[in-house]
């Protein structure tokens, strides 16, 4: 089938599909494997509106009953609301290929999961599955973990923060940030104004002219004459 597209088929017993095609995301998982799992989905409209948030508690399942129970989920969601065509992401790749063909269901527990949705799928117009990592599926991550904390009767995870918009730019340079001044280091005195003495010099010593003399620790500056 061209472009990679799956059950594109037309039946005269369909209902015409509300609006376009739709994109689902869904993840499913389990703490333990097999333990207390949940599958989460997200369905957005073309414009990128969003339809529906899907999250629900599944009991002790494994990650792979969970990834297809919200495949189940999401193909129920859009047969209810007469969305026909349908893109499906899910970072499952074991259930992608085996939707798509690729891979056998060879497990006794997936193999009847595996059949509803065939049986779900045949009723679309249009259905598309592929697969992404993990980072791209985000959104139905959180859904599915939200499921497995209500069924665990865990408090629900706080909503992440908010980010700080970017500043915008302008064409006024900030203004620099304000700081306390710094105490002032206290100046040495200034020096008082030199007096020339006059002397001469006995046995080594100076000995000023007119019976002067000077205190001890004085600085004094000689210039032979």
């Amino acid at each position: 089938m061209p472009n990679g597209d799956l059950f594109a088929a037309e039946a005269s017993t369909k209902s015409r599909s509300t609006g376009g095609t739709v994109l689902a995301h869904c993840d499913g998982g389990a703490r333990g494997n097999p333990g207390p799992a949940g599958y989460g989905a997200v369905i957005v409209a073309e414009d990128g509106t969003v339809l529906a948030e899907l999250s629900e508690f599944l009991g002790h399942k494994t990650n792979n009953y969970a990834e297809y129970s919200g495949l189940l989920g999401v193909l129920q969601w859009a047969l209810d609301h007469n969305h026909l065509r349908v893109r499906l992401v899910s970072d499952s790749e074991l259930m992608v290929k085996q939707i798509q063909g690729k891979y056998k269901v060879n497990s006794p527990d997936l193999k009847p999961l595996w059949e509803e949705a065939k049986r779900r799928i045949a009723k679309l117009e249009f259905f598309n599955i592929s697969h992404a990592l993990r980072h791209k599926n985000k959104t139905a991550d959180r859904l599915a973990n939200e499921a497995m904390d209500r069924g665990m009767g865990r408090p629900a995870a706080a909503p992440p923060l908010k980010a700080i918009p970017y500043p915008t730019k302008s064409s006024e340079p900030p203004a620099p940030k304000r700081m306390d001044p710094l105490p002032a280091e206290p100046r040495p005195s200034a020096p008082a104004t030199g007096e020339m003495l006059r002397g001469f010099v006995r046995d080594g010593s100076i000995v000023l002219l007119g019976g002067k003399t000077l205190p001890d620790g004085v600085f004094v500056k000689i210039i032979r004459e």
